[in-house]
């Protein structure tokens, strides 16, 4: 172009966007950033915070309240027999009168029988055949026969030393038991074994203990 119009000299408009602008975009888009991950590490310590609160509530169902377990002030420790079954009480066998009896046709198994536990401190009381009632009507080990007032422990010393015998009651008045012998009767409990089983009578096994928090 010429005329007034003519552009002289080096001096020309410039195109490019400011560098101002530029550094505005770049801190806009840093902050969003920032921000960002600000937000996603907020919400992993609220996980992080309720997965161990849920795990206190869980653990806290399955142990006892303090309320439930602690002893009162001042109260005695009940100790560790409180929480196990009590020791049951059994009558020595010297306390227990025995009459032996034989239902079987097998000759001599009254005595022998009555012999071996006199041994082990029965009383022993009549031996001899079995009552007519009884008399080849036994076909088990044998009967425990006594009075509806005799003490239920006596019987389970009884028949600790034989297995399989049953208990009856009649209308006698006295405390004796009879050992009427059946016809699958072999032998009596080994001493050994007895006293295992009277030793389990007399001390139950502890209940469980409560489970620790």
């Amino acid at each position: 172009m010429g005329g007034k119009y003519r552009v002289t000299g080096t001096a020309y408009p410039r195109m490019s966007r400011p560098r101002r602008r530029r550094k505005l975009v770049f801190a806009l888009l840093g902050s969003v950033l920032a921000l960002a991950l600000l937000g996603y590490g907020a919400l992993q310590l609220i996980d992080v915070f309720r997965g161990d609160s849920g795990k206190h509530n869980a653990a806290a169902k399955d142990c006892p309240t303090g309320a439930a377990s602690a002893t009162p002030a001042g109260a005695a420790n009940p100790g560790p027999a409180a929480s196990g079954a009590p020791a049951a009480v059994l009558p020595q066998p010297g306390q227990i009168t025995v009459n032996v009896y034989n239902a079987t046709p097998r000759a001599g198994l009254a005595k022998a029988v009555g012999d071996e536990l006199k041994k082990r401190g029965f009383t022993i009381g009549h031996v001899g055949n079995a009552p007519a009632d009884f008399d080849k009507k036994v076909p088990g080990p044998g009967i425990l026969l006594g009075s509806p007032r005799t003490d239920k422990a006596a019987y389970s010393v009884l028949g600790a030393q034989l297995a399989g015998v049953t208990q009856q009651t009649d209308t006698r008045e006295g405390a004796d038991i009879d050992l009427i012998l059946g016809d699958s009767f072999k032998e009596l409990n080994k001493k050994e074994d007895a006293d295992k089983a009277l030793a389990v009578l007399a001390n139950p096994a502890p209940a469980p203990s409560p489970k620790k928090c």
